[in-house]
């Protein structure tokens, strides 16, 4: 103690602190570090000061401390528009068929809109593929009930997972248990008012959703092969017209002029091999915007027109996403040029040269009335008592000249 006096200086004041005062001392020191602790979980960036080093010349107002980003590019927004009358999906099912056109799009930028149009018979009719395999189908189904042959796999339940041997047994469980399951749901959503059918709808949404899922792949459709709700799945806006020669394409082509003019999208992509949408597409190139053509002729008058041109068996194996990498280069190519070709303004080129204009009308409107001269078109112009002070003024020279304003005025005409 005698060599660290400081020691005994510190116990004799705790000895004489009162208990209250130590009491305030330590509850002090405890709210501090509550609020340290507050300001750090509330403000992190504080804590980010003791790790991060900025110049001295830099405030921390200063804007260099904010980074700097790059302007991204935007995108160009395509529009898919496909004729189901003309080119109905037929050897692939609609939703591959649907989403491998839309990879495709992708390639040329944001796809923004995918309409599909056709009328009531393109929805009912069912290509030769999906025939024969139907007629497979029920030929197996008939082997499998006369025990001839014995499916290798079980047909599973996608909703309550029995597994059943037998196709036809598989898919009548399925109706007389999960299809009236189904309809019941549907009543009941359908007799409900107001916050009940709200609470029904989301109480019944999974199971409503796993029975969709399940009924794709096992119930026929009962109007054609499903084409309208696949596309739906796969996210286009499909639209019937009546039944009448050319309305689908006549509803087609007023959505795209439509489109056109209210400047939606900057890339066109149309599925048909119809040549009368020749004029559509001129259309948008006109407007200097891009079109690419989906179809199977290859030397039709669509793929002429267009910027680029793809055909379905291109648009399945992925092929023409790779080559619409090539296209977009050439768009970027074309784009430049354009900005760096010469344009014509006749406005600033009237106001540079505008006296050799108002000179060379002059002269076509002497021309016209017939006279020919030059001496007479200044006759005209000037008249003699003005050509006498022209020539008095020209008699003397130019240091001859009187600055003396009286003088100026006796001697001026």
């Amino acid at each position: 103690m005698k060599k660290f006096p400081f020691l005994r200086l510190s116990v004799a004041l705790y000895q004489q602190t009162p208990l209250h005062m130590l009491m305030f001392l330590k509850f002090r020191n405890f709210s501090h570090s509550i609020k340290s602790t507050r300001l750090k979980n509330q403000n992190p960036c504080f804590e980010l000061f003791r790790f991060c080093h900025f110049d001295s010349k830099l405030g921390l107002g200063s804007s260099s401390l904010t980074p700097t980003l790059s302007p991204q590019k935007t995108q160009n927004n395509v529009a898919i528009f496909w004729d189901l009358d003309n080119k109905p999906p037929k050897t692939v099912s609609p939703f591959e068929a649907a989403i491998k056109l839309k990879t495709a799009a992708c390639s040329f930028g944001f796809v923004k809109y995918m309409v599909a149009y056709a009328n009531r018979h393109a929805f009912s009719y069912v290509p030769q593929v999906v025939r024969e395999e139907r007629k497979q189908r029920k030929s197996l189904n008939q082997l499998e009930n006369k025990g001839v042959i014995k499916p290798v796999e079980s047909y599973l339940c996608r909703v309550c997972g029995r597994n059943f041997y037998n196709n036809e047994k598989f898919i009548n469980h399925f109706k007389q248990i999960h299809e009236r399951e189904q309809q019941k749901r549907l009543n009941q959503i359908e007799s409900a008012r107001g916050k009940r059918r709200v609470m029904l709808v989301g109480k019944y949404a999974m199971k409503m959703q796993k029975y969709k899922n399940a009924a794709r792949d096992i119930l026929t459709p009962k109007v054609g092969y499903g084409l309208a709700d696949e596309l739906k799945r796969a996210g286009f806006w499909v639209r019937t017209v009546l039944d009448k020669p050319q309305a689908a394409d006549v509803a087609l082509k007023d959505h795209m002029v439509d489109m056109m003019d209210k400047r939606r999208a900057e890339c066109f992509v149309l599925v048909s091999d119809d040549s009368d949408f020749v004029h559509v597409l001129k259309e948008a190139k006109s407007r200097c915007l891009k079109t690419v053509v989906v179809g199977d002729v290859n030397d039709g008058a669509l793929k002429r027109v267009a910027d680029a041109g793809f055909s379905w068996q291109e648009i399945l194996m992925g092929k023409a996403k790779k080559d619409a990498e090539t296209v977009v280069g050439r768009w970027k190519d074309r784009d430049v040029l354009k900005r760096l070709e010469w344009t014509y303004d006749p406005e600033v080129e009237k106001n540079l040269h505008g006296m050799v204009y108002e000179f060379d009308n002059y002269e076509s409107n002497d021309e016209c009335n017939g006279n020919d001269s030059e001496d007479g078109d200044m006759d005209n112009i000037l008249d003699g008592d003005d050509v006498g002070c022209l020539q008095k003024e020209d008699a003397r020279g130019w240091w001859e000249l009187d600055s003396n304003p009286e003088v100026t005025s006796s001697q001026s005409c």
